[in-house]
């Protein structure tokens, strides 16, 4: 029930994966027979991907990781437009890689979000029309409750103060589609159901994207050094048997995670259900505790063979409470993080709805509460 960072590999990615690791171990770029078959399939794999997020094929490019196109992203955008000025303007609730990169540029505007983690659009625009601002930056939906953001309405206000959007659609892709309007897109292939090891950064024609990397390839993104072609055949045939399946897991596993939010607000006393209750991803849930240790109680969870994630799922080995939590002004101590796949079953759920309910009580006495 933690799929939000990593979800089980599709069993289509997993024979795409097995029958790549025989047919396509050779370098695309050599003109031997083998090395053509690895072409041809570095493409194909392209052309899907790049059909199913409805963009060119040259617009897309594989990186190693999520964080690595986010990284890429980012440091990209804000080179190519440094003499319109050096300011990025960003969500309060982004991925930890945005708020790292923010950090270190040093010259960043964030904007808040409401109770339910949704941006606050009035202020999005009051900054992003702030003079010296070189890119935007706000996430397709929030990856610890699952607020859907406006990136369309986002989108537009960007548009019409000639700022580039980059947003981070790790936990959309795959699930549901991404607004149009945006400038640069990142996402992740584990969190479709994907090997680790992929991940997707987008730049349309027309942005100026300069590398971040020294010496590198100014005009086009590309990774530094060999890809590993097996596992990018692998991400797009997870994408496209996720992405076929989409509509109908999405209504089941809402279904599931309403039977969660309604059961545990009914059978755990002192908890919040945080997060837009409609607005929302249909497979993820975040619910907090008074007066019980996130930690305690994923341990508890996990001896009992329930696997979810407690504070922030980005800074989670930290101990540090989430920072999305805090924007959004709910309790950010005692929270679970449930998120569903499509091999969870509706008698999971039920036996996780059975089982919280002692364990929360539990580690109450042990507290004294």
């Amino acid at each position: 029930m933690d799929t939000a960072s990593a979800a089980p590999m599709h069993p289509v990615a997993r024979q795409a994966l097995l029958a790549a690791l025989a047919d396509g171990w050779a370098d695309p770029d050599r003109l031997y027979a083998a090395g053509r078959r690895a072409q041809q399939l570095r493409e194909a794999a392209t052309a899907a991907v790049a059909q199913i997020l409805g963009v060119r094929p040259d617009e897309l490019t594989f990186l190693p990781s999520g964080t690595a196109a986010v990284h890429s992203a980012v440091l990209g955008g804000l080179a190519g437009r440094a003499r319109a000025g050096r300011t990025l303007v960003h969500s309060a609730i982004e991925h930890s890689a945005v708020l790292h990169v923010a950090a270190r540029h040093g010259d960043a505007a964030e904007v808040g979000v409401d109770r339910l983690g949704r941006l606050d659009l009035g202020a999005w625009e009051k900054a992003v029309r702030a003079p010296g601002v070189a890119l935007a930056s706000l996430i397709s939906a929030s990856h610890e409750v699952g607020t859907v953001q406006p990136v369309a309405a986002a989108a537009e206000v960007c548009a019409e103060a000639g700022v580039p959007l980059v947003v981070d659609a790790a936990q959309s892709l795959g699930r549901s589609p991404v607004p149009h309007g945006w400038s640069i897109l990142t996402g992740s292939a584990r969190k479709w159901g994907g090997p680790a090891g992929v991940g997707l950064l987008v730049v349309r024609k027309g942005v100026r994207w300069l590398s971040p990397q020294p010496g590198d390839d100014l005009h086009r993104p590309h990774a530094e050094g060999a890809l590993n072609l097996p596992l990018i055949i692998a991400a797009a045939a997870g994408l496209r048997a996720v992405t076929a399946e989409a509509q109908a897991e999405a209504v089941r596993l809402g279904l599931l995670v309403d039977k969660i939010r309604t059961t545990v607000a009914a059978t755990v006393p002192d908890v919040e259900i945080v997060g837009d209750p409609v607005g929302r991803l249909p497979h993820l849930v975040t619910f907090s505790c008074l007066y019980v240790d996130g930690e305690a109680l994923l341990h508890a969870l996990d001896r009992h063979g329930f696997a979810v994630s407690s504070g922030s799922s980005c800074t989670a080995s930290t101990l540090r409470p989430s920072h999305v939590l805090e924007a959004m002004g709910v309790l950010s101590h005692g929270n679970v993080r449930v998120s569903l796949h499509r091999g969870t079953t509706e008698a999971e759920v039920d036996r996780f709805l059975a089982v919280l309910p002692g364990l929360v009580a539990a580690i109450r006495r042990e507290a004294g509460m």
